[in-house]
């Protein structure tokens, strides 16, 4: 059955990865058919429309879509694919093999998953000025004083929900099955949170991923508090197989992760939601290299073979 996937280059250097990697698939003869709508600069130069209804459509009626790295050009696109579809599991791997430049001294036998919940926590937009929570009156169990009175500032709203916890939980589980399938290892799953400075928050993500991977009893599931798994993560990545975390903290230990291979020009990504995926580099879009034809592909490669195995093409992955 033929599989539709959009293609969304992105913009600056990003389309010197992305089109060689889409002819790199084209060569492999799948029964893909690729689809292009106008999306950033051509959405505006063809419609005065970054993201037009016309790619809305067409991403709707496909079964995937392969993106390249964004300048905030393609970010209502990306938005869509994101929010829009739910694609609540934002999966970051890195795995070191050789020819990368780790900065370890021993990188061998690094392979792991970070598993980013990737709907809510700060990443839901809700922001603003420190007065207008005057009228709510939120006290500050740390300062022991109204927020609104610590001076001019800004706040950022934190929400972590039992049914997004819950579902990138099962996510996370049963990926580290899969794995252990795979390669003979037992399954684990390590989550991080700040639950001894935000007790409420992240020590709410912990309670219901706890209570959530009860469901996984061949999965060993440990929590560790945020900071002290980023140190592990770079003194012994080799002893970790999937991590979950929640939305930020996985979008910052998932670039550490890269790092710790030999850089984000490694490090692959997929976003998954119940029926629907898209895929990306991790990485930005370089606009300092843009034009020079140097940029490492090694990521957007990767992510193209996440997206293959995705669409039932392991092999070809």
């Amino acid at each position: 059955m033929t599989k539709k996937v959009v293609l969304i280059p992105g913009e600056d250097a990003a389309p010197e990865a992305f089109e060689p990697t889409v002819e790199l698939m084209n060569r492999l003869q799948l029964d893909i058919d690729w689809v292009r709508p106008p999306v950033g600069e051509a959405g505006i130069a063809a419609m005065g429309n970054p993201f037009p209804p016309e790619a809305k459509e067409a991403i709707d009626a496909s079964d995937a879509t392969f993106f390249g790295s964004t300048n905030g050009t393609s970010g209502r696109a990306m938005r869509y694919l994101r929010w829009g579809l739910q694609t609540y599991a934002n999966v970051r791997p890195a795995r070191w093999f050789p020819g990368c430049n780790s900065p370890l001294k021993n990188p061998e036998g690094i392979d792991l998953v970070i598993v980013r919940e990737n709907m809510e926590d700060t990443y839901v937009g809700v922001e603003g000025d420190l007065e207008e929570l005057e009228p709510i009156n939120f006290v500050s169990r740390l300062h022991r004083k109204p927020v609104s009175e610590m001076g001019k500032g800004k706040y950022a709203m934190k929400v972590i929900t039992e049914a997004c916890t819950q579902q990138v939980t099962r996510f996370a589980c049963e990926l580290a099955l899969k794995r252990a399938a795979l390669n003979g290892s037992r399954p684990l799953v390590t989550s991080g949170t700040k639950h001894n400075i935000s007790p409420v928050a992240d020590g709410y993500f912990r309670e219901v991923a706890l209570e959530t991977a009860k469901e996984y009893p061949d999965v060993t599931f440990e929590t560790l508090l945020a900071d002290d798994l980023v140190h592990k993560l770079v003194v012994n990545p080799q002893g970790f197989d999937v991590i979950l975390l929640p939305n930020l903290y996985g979008d910052l230990f998932s670039d550490a992760a890269g790092g710790v291979v030999g850089g984000l020009g490694l490090a692959p990504s997929g976003c998954y939601g119940r029926d629907y995926a898209y895929f990306e580099s991790a990485h930005g879009s370089a606009p300092d290299i843009a034009g020079k034809n140097i940029i490492n592909p090694t990521a957007t490669i990767f992510s193209a073979a996440m997206m293959l195995e995705y669409l039932g093409y392991a092999e070809a992955g």
